[in-house]
């Protein structure tokens, strides 16, 4: 049988709901779905957000689309989740923030910017209301990944107190550093005066109502990282590394940071990135240049999940540097690749929230 839409859509009417006495396809419960070469992606809009039956559904999906068109297609569904509110430990602390999520690597050149970029995209475009703060503070990328180079927020009054109005941008609010400095200029400064700086993004933010904020810290573990866990009560830390053993070693620091004692923020996850390298002329190789899996032997090590694995294209490296993420764009392999990633984070984010309690934040007594 061809793979093409109609044939998929034809084949997925023989996966019924198990409630529902009917089929996925008749229940307009498949949305959104594309053929990409020899990939097939499509969103699973179920009745109820975390339904029992998803894992199940899923499975059924992709067992009779391989019956039908061959063991070699790739599958990936996505599942929209929702996530519950989060109390803040205290009211005057980003109250009208439901989720925060800081994303970490233990060294540079990794792809954090970049990932933690398309995530919050990807967020936003799954009808979240959506933050995103720059937080490398040394090093900030994200207004060159998001085209806000000659961005400078506005400030106005609320309460009688000074606000920096987030920059708007593919249905985000942002903030860098990045807006306040000359990009040309060396950035050299001590600790406090970092730490300074990232508080009034923080505090001095008019973020209004968010479902996330996502925060890219920079790279390793430092004066930033303590003031982040000090200042506001982070939901959950994601981690991006790739897969060769230098990249793991400085993961290992991050993930022991988050999960020493007196810091003790949940992962949420193990993102993989340049996990693969497949030339546009042989979409069906893969080189593993950085090495295979090893994102994948420390989140089995750690019991983290792992969120992602993102292969090292092209389109990725031009995209950040034209200011257009790929996440932004819904048919695409790529975007795909990041609203997986986005509904993954949101049901790790469902699952850290209903079985933990709220994380508090770090007092460091004199």
């Amino acid at each position: 049988m061809e793979l093409t839409r109609d044939n998929v859509l034809e084949v997925l009417r023989g996966v019924k709901h198990p409630e529902k006495n009917s089929d996925l396809v008749s229940l307009q419960m498949v949305d959104n779905l594309r053929i990409d070469g020899k990939q097939v992606l499509f969103t699973l809009s179920l009745p109820k957000a975390n339904d029992p039956f998803t894992g199940s559904i899923k499975k059924a999906c992709e067992n009779q689309i391989k019956n039908n068109f061959g063991e070699d297609i790739k599958i990936l569904i996505t599942v929209p989740v929702s996530v519950g509110k989060v109390k803040i430990d205290k009211p005057g602390i980003l109250p009208g923030v439901k989720n925060i999520i800081v994303v970490a690597s233990g060294k540079g050149g990794v792809g954090k910017s970049t990932v933690a970029t398309n995530l919050a995209v990807a967020l936003a475009n799954s009808g979240f209301q959506t933050a995103l703060v720059d937080a490398d503070i040394f090093g900030p990328s994200i207004p060159k990944m998001l085209h806000l180079e000659e961005m400078k927020p506005q400030v106005h009054k609320v309460d009688g107190r000074d606000m920096i109005i987030p920059v708007e941008n593919y249905n985000l609010k942002i903030l860098s550093i990045g807006f306040f400095v000359d990009p040309d200029d060396a950035l050299i400064w001590r600790g406090p005066m970092a730490t300074n700086a990232l508080k009034q993004l923080l505090h001095q933010g008019d973020w209004g109502e968010l479902d996330f904020m996502v925060v890219d810290l920079p790279p390793g573990t430092s004066d930033i990282h303590l003031t982040m866990v000090q200042e506001i009560p982070v939901t959950g830390a994601i981690i991006v590394s790739t897969p060769q053993d230098v990249a793991l070693a400085d993961a290992v620091k991050g993930i022991s940071m988050f999960r020493s004692e007196k810091i003790n923020v949940p992962i949420l996850g193990l993102v993989e990135n340049m996990a693969w390298f497949t030339p546009e002329e042989l979409p069906d190789k893969k080189y593993y240049i950085f090495g295979k899996g090893g994102c994948e032997k420390l989140a089995n090590q750690y019991k983290i999940p792992l969120l992602s694995q993102i292969p090292i294209i092209q389109k990725i490296r031009e995209s950040g540097d034209l200011g257009k993420p790929p996440a932004a764009d819904k048919n695409t392999i790529l975007g795909g690749i990041f609203r997986d990633l986005a509904a993954k984070v949101v049901e790790q984010l469902e699952k850290r929230n209903k079985e933990l309690p709220p994380t508090q934040r770090l007092i460091i007594k004199n």
